[in-house]
């Protein structure tokens, strides 16, 4: 009963809320971008985002506290070192996403709305002509950075056993 709170079981089950919700906002904003500028997309991508964002700060403090039981000359080190740092960016990068919107949507001047005009439904980053280059690349390196980081996870428990224990 207690191995199933301990440290090492936690980051385990905390890596695959960020790993879907992260992707899925990403993908949701390239469709958003390219396919169809649909509402459904757009709160897909604008919920989905700070969701897996606290799900990435989950899994990192409970993957750094996994961690620090682990030998520091240990054959995988350089494996590890880069998962984690690649956990660490995505936590920089969609920060940096969500605050860029946060700063977006509070700049907008207040305006008065009558019952008979319809609200301003444009999101004033996805419908951003001059943003899409490069939030397309933060979409993309995003979704790399996750299937990368989860890659190498994957490689230090299915290759060299980290944190793995028999019952």
């Amino acid at each position: 009963m207690l191995y199933f709170f301990s440290m090492t079981t936690l980051h385990p089950a905390t890596v695959h809320f960020p790993i879907a919700l992260l992707i899925l906002a990403s993908v949701a904003g390239l469709l958003y971008l390219y396919w169809q500028p649909r509402t459904e997309l757009r709160t897909l991508v604008w919920w989905m985002l700070p969701l897996g964002w606290l799900g990435v700060g989950a899994a990192i403090g409970t993957g750094l506290i996994a961690q620090a039981g682990l030998p520091p000359q240990a054959p995988y080190r350089s494996l590890l070192n880069w998962h984690i740092s690649s956990g660490l960016a995505l936590l920089i990068l969609y920060a940096g996403l969500l605050y860029v919107r946060w700063l977006r949507r509070h700049k907008r001047k207040p305006t008065k709305h009558n019952v008979s005009q319809p609200v301003d439904s444009a999101d004033p980053l996805l419908d951003d002509p001059n943003a899409r280059w490069w939030l397309t690349l933060l979409f993309l390196l995003g979704i790399g950075l996750v299937v990368a980081s989860g890659w190498n996870g994957g490689r230090l428990v299915y290759e060299w056993g980290v944190n793995v224990r028999a019952f």
